[in-house]
């Protein structure tokens, strides 16, 4: 028997409602926004539902007609995020000893994990909006891993997540997957050293590497507190990261330094690059 083409539309249409998933974004503000928000509008043009869960107050994250914001209270004021991005940026650039350098990364880290974990412990601990979190019957969640507090939401709604980043502090990523980053062969940041280094440089790579310890602990081991808190179970911030589904790195093998990644690590550089119609 053929189907009349009011019939078939109407099951296509079905199909389309059957595919078209829901998903909860748990994102990082400020750059790591911007490239997400682009892949966002798409899912949307997609069919997919898409709920957004971001503080009250934020550097880019803003209401969209496309996405659902879902908007929570947070302990600070625009003034004072403001006040710590610039803080953030002058430091990163002002010269000094490499001493020096470590001393104020280590104290804007400090800082800065006191103004991401307040935004995390509002987040978890706000019952109207996790009580809808719960009930909203979500496909998985879309995070970017730079802070954990996606994936404890993951872990705490028992959905797989899908990790959206370019790399994450202190080489996690590689801890967390048990990918292969050794420092006699992976060259650290601002060592401007090559994948070929001579014995000396791989020494200065080694040194080079041991901040990122005592950096990493002041930033992420408040997160691993507070998600043994919540999660009524002790783990680690490697633990949470390691239950990811897939990783959407937004590297490019031509740009980056060989090394080995895990079958669900997946390349999608060229979701940085603006895209626009070429002249005949």
């Amino acid at each position: 028997l053929s189907a009349s083409p009011l019939v078939v539309v109407l099951l296509l249409s079905l199909l389309g409602l059957a595919a078209a998933g829901k998903l909860l974004v748990v994102p990082v503000d400020g750059s790591h926004w911007l490239s997400m928000r682009e892949m966002l509008d798409m899912l949307h043009q997609k069919g997919h539902e898409v709920v957004v869960v971001a503080p009250e107050v934020t550097l880019h994250i803003k209401p969209s007609k496309n996405l659902v914001m879902k908007m929570y209270p947070v302990p600070f004021t625009q003034e004072e995020l403001n006040g710590d991005l610039q803080g953030s940026i002058k430091d990163v650039f002002e010269e000094g000893s490499f001493l020096e350098r470590v001393i104020r990364l280590y104290q804007r880290a400090k800082k800065n994990s006191a103004l991401f974990l307040a935004t995390c412990t509002h987040l978890i601990h706000n019952k109207e909006l996790m009580k809808y979190l719960e009930e909203s019957k979500f496909d998985a969640v879309l995070t970017d891993p730079f802070l954990p507090c996606g994936q404890i939401l993951a872990e705490h709604l028992s959905l797989p997540s899908v990790y959206f980043l370019q790399q994450m502090p202190c080489g996690l990523e590689y801890q967390a997957t048990q990918c292969p980053n050794p420092p006699s062969y992976v060259p650290r940041a601002f060592t401007d050293l090559t994948d070929h280094m001579t014995f000396l440089q791989r020494v200065k790579n080694m040194i080079y590497e041991i901040p990122n310890f005592f950096l990493c602990d002041v930033v992420y081991q408040p997160f691993a507190e507070l998600a043994s808190e919540f999660l009524k179970r002790e783990v680690t911030v490697p633990d949470l990261l390691r239950q990811a589904s897939i990783w959407l790195m937004k590297l490019d093998f031509v740009l980056q330094f060989p090394r080995p990644l895990m079958p669900n690590m997946v390349l999608i550089s060229g979701v940085n690059c603006a895209y626009k119609k070429l002249n005949q």
